[in-house]
């Protein structure tokens, strides 16, 4: 076996496919390291931004000629015929777009900085992927940025604590333009406690990526539980 070192950034698209029809999702990119600088373990994610910095018009045009369209023919040459969602992740390198992987599901967390973006309703579109009938649909996607930064339980991904009390939900989303996405919470006595590795996900829209930052993490700042952690470096990474 021969393999292929790939350097480069990581970039996340997701497309809903129906046959020989799809419909590419706004670009997105993840942060998998634990601790900022993208030191410490790979984890499935400490948060994520949209749009992805190292993505463009040449690379998607690349993309779709050479990925997924060939992809797709392939499929339907084999008697295939996919619908559903399709998650490529992505290296950009020097000669453009390589597939890492293929994942039939929405990425996890890039899906909570894309859907405060589309404007679209997902459930006709989930509909008309199922019935086929997706070439029929368009989506219309907000044009500010979203960035998500997820609070962990500390240790994680190794060994963490669970049964913590979270406190300050109420005042981070008294913050325009944020949403808090439940990961590994449960209630307990009246009160909301942690229950898994990554907490919580609080994602914010803006008019620039700094701006959407910013927000993210002055929402972050106001919600509090024994040990929490999370990276103070999203979306600062690289764009080559």
């Amino acid at each position: 076996m021969i393999e292929d070192f790939l350097r480069g950034t990581e970039c996340s698209l997701h497309s809903l496919v129906a046959g020989s029809s799809y419909r590419l999702l706004e670009s997105a990119r993840d942060h998998k390291r634990a601790l900022d600088g993208d030191q410490g373990q790979n984890t499935g994610g400490m948060g994520a931004f949209s749009p992805a910095n190292n993505w463009n018009d040449k690379l998607q045009s690349q993309f779709e000629t050479e990925i997924m369209q060939p992809l797709l023919r392939g499929l339907q040459q084999g008697g295939i015929t996919f619908r559903g969602l399709l998650y490529p992740g992505l290296i950009i390198t020097r000669d453009g777009a390589r597939v890492l992987e293929f994942n039939c599901r929405f990425g996890d967390p890039e899906t909570q900085a894309l859907l405060p973006r589309m404007k679209s309703d997902l459930l006709p579109l989930l509909e008309a992927t199922i019935d086929g009938n997706l070439g029929k649909c368009s989506i219309e996607w907000d044009t500010r940025a979203a960035v998500t930064v997820v609070l962990a339980s500390g240790g994680y991904p190794g060994k963490y604590e669970t049964g913590k009390t979270v406190s300050g939900l109420d005042d981070a989303t008294k913050l325009e333009d944020v949403r808090i996405f439940h990961a590994g919470t449960k209630h307990a006595n009246g009160e909301v406690k942690t229950a898994g590795g990554r907490v919580l996900s609080v994602t914010a829209l803006g008019s620039t990526l700094e701006a959407a930052r910013a927000r993210a993490y002055e929402a972050a700042s106001r919600i509090h539980f024994e040990n929490c952690h999370y990276r103070h470096d999203i979306a600062l990474g690289e764009t080559n």
